[in-house]
C-alpha cells in the first residue's frame, strides 16, 4: 500500500522546540523568497529574514565577514551560511525563471547555498470593466506571468529535507495559484508590496534608510504568512497556513518532528517502518486525547475522531479496529498519518509478559524537567526510582503483587505509559535462531565459512524485516516458500509412518531448509520421536531464523505463549533463544546515527 503522509490531510500542532535551532539545526531554512516575473520585469516581492538598509556592501567588506553571511536584525536571526550576499535585483533573475520551466522542481546550488522553489504560471486574464461609453468588458494579459516561492537552504542539506522543502513550496504556489484565479489575490498582495518597495526607495533617496521587507511585513499579509511558514520551520516543523484566510495549507518537516536524543529519524526509516505495521502492533499517542481532539479542524475525518478517542496502548490495531468499527486498512491509514505528524508511535501492546528495560539515552538526572513532571504526574513516586527498577531486562509481571489494590496495578501500567511516551523505556522481543553443533568429524569452520552458512544455521544475525512483507498481512512472502517447499525432493524414510501425507509434507518441509547433518541432529532428539512435537517443530522452522519475535509467532500461527516455551525447551539443544528490540518500532525508540 503506497502511503502519503501529506496528500488530502489536515495538519495538527506539536510543542515548540528550542529556537536554537534557527541557528544551529542543519535541517532549517536559511530564508524564504517571493519573486515574480511580468510587465514590470522580474521583482523580489519579499524575502526573510531580511537585511538591516543600513549595511551595505562597503560596510560588508570593511567588517571582512563572511560573503555568505546573513545580517542580524531585530526580526531575523544572523546565520553565517546566509543568503546576504545576493542583492534583491540578483535574486529576482536568477529565481525568477523562464515560463517553460514552471510547473517543475526548482533547484539552483550558488556556492555555499541551494534555493529550492516551485515556479508557477499565471494563464488567467485579467478582466477589466468597460467604461461608460463602452460598457462591454474587455481583457487584457496580466501583468504577472509567473512567480516563485523559494526556499535558500544550505548546499549540503539532505536530499529528504530538500525535497520536503519543494513538497512546501508546491502546496503554497498551488494554493496562490487557485485565489489568483479566484479573487486575483496574488496580484493585489504584489501591487502592495512593489508599492512599499517604491515608497521606501523614495525615502531612502532622501536620506532616510529602511528596509522595504520590514514595512511590508505589517501591512500584507502574504508577507506574513511567509514569515510564519520561515518560523515555523525553524521550530516545530509544523506549518499551518490559512492563505488569503481561505485556503489551508498544511506541511510537517519530519526531521524536526522525529528527534530522539539530538538526531533526527531520516523519512525515508520512517516510512519503511509505517509500511511493516502489523495488526499485532498497537498505537500509542504522545499527547492526551483532549490535546489531540482540541488540536483537530474542524472538518477532520470522524474516523480520526472515532480512534482517537478508542485509542488505547493495551489494545492492538486489530482490537481498534473492531472497537472503532473501522476498516482494519483504514486503521493503518490514520494510524501511520499520526505517527508521521509526531502524535503517536508504533509500540507493542501492554501485557504482563512484555519486557521492558532502561533505554541507554533516557535522560537520569535527578532533578531533570523530566523528574518534576513524573512527580506531579504521579505523586508519592520519583522518576528515578522508577527507572531504577528497569536498569535490567524486566516483565510486567513482576512488578504484580496478588494483595495491591487494582488501581495500583493501573497506576503501574500508566507510569509505563508515560516513560514510553517519552523514550525513556525500551521493549525487548524473544527470538529463535536456529543453531545445529557441527558433527565431531566435521572440521570447525572459521568465521569466514559460519558466515556462508548463516542462511541455513544462523539467520538471526541479520534483523532486518523482509522488505517482500505486505501491508498488513499476517505472514510474509519470504515465508511462504519455506513453509510450501516442493514435493519434488519426498523423502519418506526419515520417520516412521512416513507414508502419510501429513508426515511427508512434514519431512518435505525439514528438507527444504536444512542439510543432511541437520536433519540427522534434529531427528536425534528424544522430543523429535513424538511426532505431535516434530510436525510443531517443522511447521515453526521458518521462524527460526531471527526475523520474527516470539508475539509475531503467537500471532500468526494461533499459538500461547506456554506452547512456544515448551516446544523451545524440548528442542533446546538446536536453539538459541536471544532477546532484543523489533526493529519495526525501534526506530521510534532509539535515535540514530545520522
Amino acid at each position: 500500500m503506497m502511503y502519503n503522509p501529506q496528500a488530502d490531510m489536515k495538519s495538527m500542532y506539536t510543542q515548540p522546540q528550542s529556537n536554537d535551532y534557527k541557528n544551529s539545526d542543519q535541517t532549517s531554512p536559511i530564508s524564504v523568497i517571493l519573486v515574480s516575473s511580468g510587465s514590470r520585469g522580474n521583482k523580489l516581492l519579499f524575502r526573510y529574514p531580511f537585511q538591516r538598509a543600513t549595511d551595505s556592501s562597503a560596510s560588508l567588506t570593511a567588517k571582512q565577514r563572511s560573503p555568505y553571511a546573513l545580517n542580524t536584525s531585530a526580526d531575523g536571526p544572523e546565520d553565517p551560511d546566509g543568503d546576504s550576499r545576493f542583492s534583491d535585483i540578483i535574486l529576482a533573475t536568477i529565481l525568477a525563471t523562464k515560463s517553460d520551466m514552471c510547473g517543475k522542481k526548482f533547484e539552483l546550488k550558488i556556492d555555499n547555498v541551494r534555493f529550492v522553489g516551485h515556479p508557477t504560471l499565471l494563464q488567467h486574464p485579467t478582466v477589466i470593466q468597460g467604461s461608460k461609453t463602452d460598457p462591454s468588458p474587455k481583457r487584457e494579459m496580466p501583468t504577472m506571468i509567473l512567480f516563485n516561492v523559494v526556499f535558500a537552504l544550505r548546499a549540503n542539506a539532505d536530499p529528504s529535507v530538500i525535497s520536503c522543502m519543494h513538497n512546501l513550496s508546491r502546496r503554497i504556489a498551488i494554493a496562490l495559484q487557485h485565489e489568483e484565479r479566484r479573487c486575483q489575490y496574488l496580484t493585489r498582495e504584489a501591487k502592495l508590496m512593489l508599492s512599499v518597495q517604491d515608497e521606501i526607495t523614495t525615502m531612502t533617496e532622501n536620506g532616510n534608510p529602511q528596509s522595504p521587507f520590514r514595512q511590508i511585513l505589517p501591512k500584507c499579509k502574504l508577507a506574513r504568512d511567509l514569515k510564519e511558514a520561515y518560523d515555523s520551520l525553524c521550530t516545530t516543523g509544523v506549518v499551518r497556513l490559512h492563505i488569503n484566510n481561505w485556503l489551508e495549507v498544511s506541511f510537517c518537516l519530519p526531521h524536526k518532528i522525529h528527534r530522539i536524543g539530538g538526531n533526527y529519524i531520516p523519512p525515508e526509516a520512517l516510512e519503511s517502518s509505517l509500511k511493516a505495521i502489523r495488526p499485532y502492533h498497537a498505537l500509542l499517542l504522545l499527547e492526551s486525547e483532549k490535546v489531540l481532539l482540541s488540536q483537530l479542524p474542524l472538518d477532520c475525518s470522524p474516523a480520526m475522531v472515532r480512534l482517537i478517542k478508542t485509542c488505547s496502548a493495551v489494545k492492538n490495531l486489530q482490537q481498534l479496529a473492531q472497537d472503532a468499527d473501522l476498516a482494519l486498512l483504514q486503521i493503518f491509514q490514520i494510524a501511520a498519518h499520526l505517527v508521521y505528524w509526531g502524535k503517536a508511535i508504533i509500540i507493542f501492546p501492554l501485557c504482563e509478559n512484555n519486557v521492558y528495560m532502561l533505554s541507554p539515552h533516557a535522560n537520569i538526572c535527578l532533578y531533570s524537567a523530566l523528574a518534576e513532571k513524573f512527580a506531579q504526574q504521579f505523586p508519592g513516586h520519583d522518576l528515578p526510582s522508577m527507572l531504577a527498577k528497569f536498569s535490567l531486562p524486566v516483565s510486567l509481571s513482576e512488578f504484580r503483587n496478588p494483595l495491591e489494590a487494582p488501581a495500583q496495578e493501573a497506576q503501574l501500567i500508566q507510569m509505563v505509559v508515560w516513560m514510553l511516551q517519552r523514550r525513556l523505556l525500551i521493549q525487548l522481543h524473544t527470538y529463535v535462531c536456529l543453531l545445529v553443533p557441527p558433527s565431531e568429524e566435521e572440521e570447525e569452520p572459521t568465521l569466514k565459512d559460519e558466515d556462508a552458512l548463516l542462511p541455513n544455521r544462523v539467520g538471526g544475525r541479520s534483523l532486518s524485516t523482509p522488505s517482500a512483507l505486505s501491508f498488513g498481512s499476517p505472514t510474509s512472502s519470504d515465508d511462504m516458500t519455506l513453509t510450501s517447499p516442493s514435493m519434488e525432493n519426498s523423502s519418506a524414510e526419515l520417520l516412521p509412518g512416513g507414508d502419510s501425507p501429513l508426515n511427508k509434507r512434514m519431512t518435505e518441509t525439514l528438507l527444504a531448509s536444512l542439510s543432511e547433518q541437520e536433519r540427522q541432529v534434529i531427528l536425534n532428539i528424544p522430543a523429535a520421536q513424538n511426532p505431535e512435537d516434530l510436525r510443531m517443530f517443522a511447521r515453526l522452522l521458518h521462524y527460526f531464523r531471527g526475523h520474527h519475535h516470539l508475539e509475531e509467532i503467537m500471532y500468526n500461527e494461533n499459538m500461547r505463549r506456554s506452547q512456544l516455551k515448551t516446544l523451545f525447551d524440548k528442542f533446546r539443544s538446536v536453539l538459541v533463544v536471544t532477546n532484543h528490540e523489533d526493529p519495526i518500532i525501534s526506530i521510534f525508540q532509539s535515535p540514530m546515527e545520522k
